[in-house]
């Protein structure tokens, strides 16, 4: 009996010998398995997160590259980058921007991308970000009939010569995509207003002025609701109805824009390929947006035109943006900080 039982023991460890040796090979296989596995992973992690990390960076370097108002900037940093030297120029130049930091308490500025729309895009931008409501008048009418109205209604054939910036010269088409830029500019900025947070507002306001072709085509909206407003304001003058507001003499006192074609033929079609706004127009878009523009005019530093308000006769309840100009041609977007 002692000899079975220790045959039975010796064969029982055997066997638990036997299976301890698979089960140890096979524990070894799936550690390695393991170890192989997780090391692969590692390193397909390690490669996605690189990949991420550039395709993230490449997307940052396009929005900024297409961001045509970039963010802020410290003021008086961005006044010792540009203005550089000892120049009499250089010294003013630093001078005002100093002025505005310390007496008017703007701390930083926007740059807005410097092209022949520039003020345009400086004017709507803040509009957008500070979700400015439509105008009263613009509250009243549907503007997508505007270049209907004004085609067929006031019989202004000529309007078939206007010129999207540099695109001049579209013949009949020009209604049609007249018709299109009315509807950018008001899908838009029904969508802006609707947007009540103030950071959704300013992220939703960073994509959409990364759309060049929303840009323009909202841009161009805005030059033919100008061009509404003189032709407008010329009627009544003809038919010698309620007064006019004055800048409206002035703009018709000039000999290049003595009535609504003249305008449209000297100015407006070159705003956005070879001119900017000039002062008269700058207040005609503050007239018809009902806001107050303040500018502010550093190479008319000490000066009574340091600062100048478009249009100088306002309402007391219009919203107010600003303006900063080196040049009266190019503009950017003041912050103010307290």
């Amino acid at each position: 009996g002692r000899h079975e039982a220790q045959s039975w023991t010796a064969a029982t460890k055997q066997s638990l010998c036997l299976l301890w040796q698979k089960v140890k090979v096979q524990l070894m296989i799936s550690m390695s398995f393991l170890v192989t596995f997780i090391w692969y992973c590692r390193r397909l992690y390690g490669f996605l997160a690189q990949l991420l990390k550039r395709w993230s960076n490449y997307l940052q370097r396009k929005l900024i590259r297409n961001l045509s108002v970039l963010t802020e900037v410290d003021l008086l940093g961005y006044s010792v980058r540009e203005w550089k030297g000892e120049t009499q120029q250089a010294k003013h130049m630093r001078e005002a921007y100093e002025e505005l930091f310390w007496s008017c308490h703007i701390k930083y500025l926007r740059q807005v991308r410097r092209d022949n729309y520039c003020v345009l895009r400086a004017v709507l931008f803040q509009i957008f970000s500070q979700g400015i409501p439509f105008p009263s008048w613009m509250r009243e009418r549907d503007i997508l009939k505007l270049p209907e109205k004004l085609l067929y209604s006031q019989g202004c054939n000529w309007i078939q010569q206007y010129s999207f910036g540099p695109e001049r010269y579209t013949g009949p088409s020009a209604f049609g995509k007249l018709r299109k830029c009315m509807e950018t500019l008001k899908t838009n900025w029904i969508e802006i207003i609707a947007t009540k947070d103030h950071e959704e507002r300013g992220n939703t306001c960073n994509t959409l002025f990364c759309d060049e072709n929303k840009e323009h085509k909202m841009y161009e909206a805005i030059k033919f609701i100008m061009l509404y407003e003189v032709v407008e304001a010329y009627e009544k003058i003809k038919n010698r109805e309620e007064p006019i507001h004055s800048l409206f003499s002035l703009l018709f006192a000039r000999d290049s824009s003595s009535d609504p074609l003249s305008f449209m033929m000297n100015h407006l079609n070159s705003i956005g390929d070879s001119l900017c706004l000039d002062q008269v127009e700058l207040c005609l878009l503050g007239y018809l947006l009902e806001v107050k523009i303040r500018v502010y005019r550093l190479h008319r530093f000490n000066t009574e035109e340091f600062q100048v308000n478009y249009p100088d006769e306002y309402r007391r309840e219009w919203n107010e943006i600003s303006l900063l100009t080196e040049d009266d041609r190019y503009y950017h977007i003041p912050i103010f900080r307290t």
